[in-house]
């Protein structure tokens, strides 16, 4: 049970708590029943995360050249063996109707000018052996996100939170059980400094992904790994942390902060080329551009590496240039800032982490080994993405496990509110001495996570930074713990747990498969094995073979 730092202000009652206002946060609050009661919490405003950023869209076989089993195929094959055959098939086979379901929503995708798809544009991503994303020019991500809010601040039975941050979940033993029951959380309100108990019947995590552990990345502020931490400390089973994606392409100038540059670029002919115009992809993958982003992501990193090149560079100026302002707004006019018209100009980028492959345990449900806790989008592990994601499912992923959760809940809604009977509150009036202390202790992960734990690893470098992160995780844990609570605070203590995670599982890998790169192993195994993390099991680690 976590210690309170400071006076509990408020304790409030609801059916469903929600911990993250992105596409699967959204979509549950969307679609619980008008009768039940619903707190829907957000760490700043409400669009505010990775959904909001995502450019490229949403994979769905609407095609009449495309079939469900192609799309389960390219998943598979993407996943290196670790994707769960019955998770992959369902949420492929219920593409079709998320589309429908996200277009009755008002979200406006790009029209085609063939009604061979239903009237929507279809664009190829790596990976994909047909075109088969849906977007909205290249800001699917803004569309989705603008049309759920929109909809979820006219239903009556939800009270939003913005500028609230998790601390910790609160669990109770079951009756008659030593199995551990979700109970609600506490919860910072970043607006007075005060600390709320939020009691629910049920409790959603929907936080997203880690990728801010790494210092560079496509990713918000927000992406601090919140969710999964929680999780892991409440006892959580964590799974595949190892496999973290680097998204090829973000923008690589001194000013530009985590631009991503969509893979949709490359999909419609973008080539990518080192500085003096060469291409290098052939030598890695039979589909060039086109392969999967693990493959992408370690050949550019070999060819930065082998040339001492700080970027390459992705050019599509050989396409019309109408073509690329229409397809490409935001990206056109972003690079504009920078000076670089892609028209004319070749895109100078780097890979950052992009995507949380790993994550909190989930079933088909997205039920938790925790009861009454459930976790959807990218804070879990579905066993959708295995070890590599492929381009454009997440989107999908988290509108399938929202109705999942939602169908769930429904099917209990009698459950009763638990008793909190036991919390700590303690008052300590002591701030941080130094501010400096937790930013410098955040670029310190960070770095050390970009240079030891990257593309490609070694068992060297994972073992020093095992060491390395152990002291910080004993600093902050105890600044933590004689300090007043502050968001700041919250996301460092978070980061350095999953920088931990991160480092466990990647030492337990004994191979490389997907995202996980390991000079020291570079053969893969015949039978593929999660790793599941457990903080309550011996040895901290849970092997489990692959079905």
């Amino acid at each position: 049970m976590v210690k309170i730092l400071k006076q509990v202000k408020n304790k409030r009652f609801f059916d469903v708590l929600i911990i993250g206002s992105g596409a699967a946060g959204n979509s549950l609050a969307l679609q619980l029943p008008d009768d039940m009661s619903v707190g829907l919490i957000s760490k700043t405003e409400l669009h505010e995360g990775s959904t909001y950023y995502a450019q490229g869209g949403i994979s769905a076989v609407l095609s009449k050249i495309d079939s469900i089993d192609q799309h389960v195929e390219d998943t598979m094959e993407a996943g290196a063996g670790l994707c769960k055959t019955n998770v992959v098939k369902s949420v492929a086979g219920e593409s079709k109707a998320i589309i429908k379901w996200l277009l009755n929503q008002g979200v406006e995708f790009t029209k085609s000018e063939s009604s061979s798809s239903d009237n929507l544009h279809l664009t190829k991503e790596g990976g994909h052996t047909h075109p088969r994303i849906v977007h909205a020019a290249d800001k699917t991500g803004k569309a989705i996100q603008d049309s759920l809010i929109e909809k979820v601040q006219k239903k009556t039975n939800i009270e939003l939170f913005t500028h609230h941050v998790a601390i910790d979940l609160i669990t109770s033993i079951c009756e008659s059980s030593e199995n551990k029951k979700c109970v609600g959380s506490y919860v910072l309100n970043k607006k007075n400094n005060l600390i709320d108990v939020f009691r629910a019947k049920f409790v959603v995590l929907a936080t997203g992904g880690a990728n801010k552990v790494y210092l560079y990345t496509s990713n918000p502020d927000t992406s601090s790994g919140d969710g999964i931490a929680m999780a892991y400390r409440a006892g959580c089973d964590i799974a595949n942390m190892e496999f973290m994606q680097f998204h090829p392409t973000c923008l690589f100038h001194q000013k530009a902060k985590s631009f991503l540059i969509s893979e949709s670029l490359r999909g419609e002919g973008g080539k990518l080329l080192l500085p003096n115009g060469n291409s290098f992809m052939h030598k890695y993958d039979s589909r060039g551009v086109l392969a999967p982003r693990d493959i992408v992501a370690r050949a550019i990193d070999s060819e930065m590496k082998l040339h001492g090149l700080n970027y390459v560079l992705l050019d599509i100026s050989h396409k019309k240039s109408l073509f690329i302002k229409n397809r490409f707004p935001s990206i056109y006019k972003k690079c504009l800032e920078f000076n670089i018209d892609i028209t004319k100009d070749a895109i100078p980028v780097v890979p950052a982490t992009h995507y949380t492959c790993g994550g909190i345990n989930i079933d088909i449900n997205a039920r938790t080994n925790i009861k009454n806790l459930y976790a959807i989008g990218e804070v879990a592990h579905s066993g959708l993405h295995g070890a590599n994601r492929m381009a454009s499912n997440s989107l999908l992923e988290c509108i399938f496990f929202s109705n999942r959760v939602l169908d769930d809940i429904k099917k209990q809604k009698q459950e009763k509110h638990a008793d909190i009977s036991s919390y700590s509150v303690s008052n300590k009036n002591k701030k941080v001495s130094e501010e400096v202390i937790i930013k410098h202790s955040w670029e310190e992960i960070r770095t050390l996570m970009w240079n030891y734990v990257g593309i490609v690893r070694t068992n060297e470098r994972l073992l020093k930074a095992k060491i390395r992160v152990s002291i910080y995780k004993k600093e902050i844990e105890d600044c933590f713990n004689k300090n007043i609570i502050s968001s700041d605070l919250i996301e460092l203590r978070n980061l350095v747990c999953i920088a931990e995670i991160i480092i466990i599982s990647a030492l337990t890998r004994k191979e490389s498969r997907g995202l996980h790169y390991n000079l020291d192993y570079p053969k893969t195994k015949k039978i593929p094995s999660d790793t599941i993390l457990n903080v309550n099991v011996k040895n901290n680690i849970k092997l489990y073979q692959q079905k």
